[in-house]
């Protein structure tokens, strides 16, 4: 059977070079030999592009590890099931459909710039973009400088931030995800009472500097 090693729970590394996808799977033993995309009757050609092994180690939940075989999958598109043949020890080609879905982007570890856009309330409200972006142990926390001095915190996911102590305009540290809509709400005294009004954040991934 084709499928990822149970270590690394159906994921694999998904990379994009010169506008081309590949992504890189640990299987389970070293079994298949060799994959071909496409079909296996195409595979079985002379001259067929096989895909040849790499050597991975996986570390498995109870901290044991074991070599198994890797593969580097060209993916023409997202969401889609394509072809791709597998040959194992046997000498048998095998027809396979592979589908790569829900891409999450990995950041490495450091500080960065990255555009932001906020939607939501009157409309009259923004905050400075690009933002400071700062990664650590893969966790992302953006600093947000609102048009105004008049926001007090921010409440995200039931938790409340309160504004950084600095002159100017609210300024606030957050825990965000890239590529996602973040729902937010933010006190603001500019009226005649304190309100909380809800806002949406989006960081774009492709703006990381």
């Amino acid at each position: 059977m084709f499928h990822v090693n149970e270590a690394n729970r159906g994921k694999g590394i998904l990379t994009v070079e010169n506008g081309k996808m590949s992504i890189h799977i640990s299987l389970p033993s070293k079994n298949t030999v060799n994959l071909f995309y496409g079909k296996a009757e195409d595979a079985k050609k002379s001259g067929a592009a096989l895909i040849m092994p790499t050597i991975d180690t996986v570390t498995y939940e109870d901290g044991m590890q074991e070599e198994v075989y890797g593969f580097d999958i060209p993916v023409p598109y997202l969401d889609r099931e394509f072809d791709c043949a597998l040959i194992g020890t046997k000498g048998k080609w095998y027809d396979h459909k592979v589908i790569v879905k829900n891409p999450v982007r990995i950041i490495k570890d450091g500080e960065y710039t990255v555009d932001v856009t906020l939607s939501g309330g009157s409309g009259k409200a923004s905050v400075s973009s690009p933002a400071k972006l700062y990664v650590e142990n893969g966790v992302c926390t953006a600093e947000i400088v609102w048009s105004s001095p008049n926001y007090e915190y921010i409440l995200l996911n039931g938790i409340q931030y309160d504004r950084l102590d600095v002159e100017g305009n609210s300024a606030f540290l957050i825990p965000v995800t890239v590529d996602k809509e973040i729902s937010i709400s933010a006190l603001t005294t500019a009226m005649s009472e304190p309100h909380l009004i809800d806002y949406t954040l989006y960081f774009n991934g492709d703006t990381l500097k």
